[in-house]
């Protein structure tokens, strides 16, 4: 492991990416295997099992993982864990599948991605991981409803990945752990925050992160590219919003943008160790948990994802969370501030809502300064003016 930087998840970084002499040879047999068709969050989950994002994960998990997490928690293995990871199809497509059986995983466009050799087929039991992990049974949560739309049957066994995505967008921002732990070092980072986000980054964003590159060596702004739900805004569309953002608010000496290939699953408090975790094997020491971290709609309560990581052995989880809460201009004190660093009223902060600052972008109108960057409006401005 490289000297100073934190290991990943369960010790070994993992990748399944093979060779290129057995990817020839996998080519050859894929094309006369039964094939799976991926969804697009299996494509996304694919791509971070091939490259050691889910370390220790090896392969979509067993029956034995998949209850140890949502049962507990933590995988067979006692490492905390809390999002099943899985390859299900229908019960059909189980029934013509043998155990020992070679199958390949394609895309949507049927281009090979990866070949899996059964081991187990198990049932996939959707409710309960909308009861357990989604804390919700709600067909109206989009992370449970892309749950109930899988096949009935889950999949495990070796998997050999030829190719983690195919056409992967943002391809100078796609490192793999190995690649953001190769700039952290050379960077001379030890400490390493993370940041998680899938919206631009506004005013209360840039303060948070920066407040926590205060007691760390660099920053690593990390959005989500993957599976998103109607409504958020296109990944390109951030894409130049953060790039604008760092180039003229941000230290580039302290700061590093990479892209995280994951889909959303909107599961709040379990979703954001399974963030942690991720973060933990790109490499870094600390991770920014906020106001309703990947929570959607009311189905989590505003500070519950903090709350999670009170219920795990903090070594067990071996990344420091930092916990931030809602933040705001304050025109009291003329600055960023929170609860905790103000005593302003609510009339002498500026706060707009989300429908108000769409409303505000979609006449051409930039919101507040003390709100959102110009030029992160501006860009926001014409992805709406362009169709976006």
């Amino acid at each position: 492991m490289e000297h100073g930087l934190i290991p990943p998840h369960g010790g070994t970084l993992v990748n399944l990416v093979v060779d290129d002499a057995r990817a020839a040879e996998l080519k050859t047999q894929a094309a006369k295997l039964t094939t799976i068709t991926l969804g697009e969050r299996e494509q996304c989950d694919l791509e971070l099992l091939a490259i050691g994002a889910f370390s220790p994960l090896r392969s979509f998990m067993d029956a034995a993982d998949f209850h140890g997490v949502c049962d507990r928690k933590q995988l067979a293995s006692g490492l905390p864990w809390t999002v099943p990871i899985t390859c299900s199809v229908s019960t059909a497509t189980a029934e013509r599948i043998t155990v020992g059986q070679p199958l390949a995983l394609v895309d949507d466009h049927k281009r090979l991605l990866a070949v899996l050799t059964v081991a187990e087929k198990y049932p996939n039991e959707k409710r309960k991981v909308a009861e357990k992990v989604f804390r919700t049974t709600d067909e109206a949560h989009p992370g449970v409803a892309v749950t109930y739309a899988e096949g009935d049957v889950c999949l495990a066994g070796k998997l050999e990945v030829i190719a983690p995505r195919h056409d992967a967008e943002f391809p100078r921002y796609r490192r793999t752990p190995a690649q953001t732990r190769a700039a952290f070092t050379e960077h001379g980072w030890e400490t390493v925050v993370a940041f998680q986000t899938r919206n631009p980054i506004h005013r209360a964003h840039e303060y948070i992160t920066k407040c926590a590159l205060e007691i760390c060596d660099g920053l690593l702004i990390h959005p989500i590219v993957g599976q998103t739900q109607k409504g958020d805004i296109p990944a390109d569309v951030r894409m130049k919003c953060y790039e604008v953002l760092l180039e003229q608010y941000y230290c580039s000496k302290n700061t590093l943008l990479s892209v995280l290939p994951a889909a959303m699953r909107y599961a709040g408090p379990a979703e954001a160790i399974l963030h942690a975790l991720l973060r933990k094997n790109y490499g870094c020491t600390h991770f920014i948990v906020g106001r309703d971290h990947a929570g959607v709609g009311n189905y989590y309560g505003t500070y519950d994802a903090q709350r999670i990581f009170d219920e795990f052995d903090p070594a067990a989880i071996g990344i420091q969370p930092l916990k931030f809460e809602h933040t705001f201009w304050c025109r009291k004190s003329g600055a960023m501030a929170s609860d905790k660093t103000t005593n302003s009223t609510k009339e002498e902060r500026v706060f707009l809502s989300g429908t108000a600052v769409r409303d505000m972008l979609a006449k051409g109108q930039r919101p507040p300064v003390e709100f959102t960057r110009p030029e992160v409006a501006d860009i926001l401005i014409q992805s709406l003016r362009s169709g976006q």
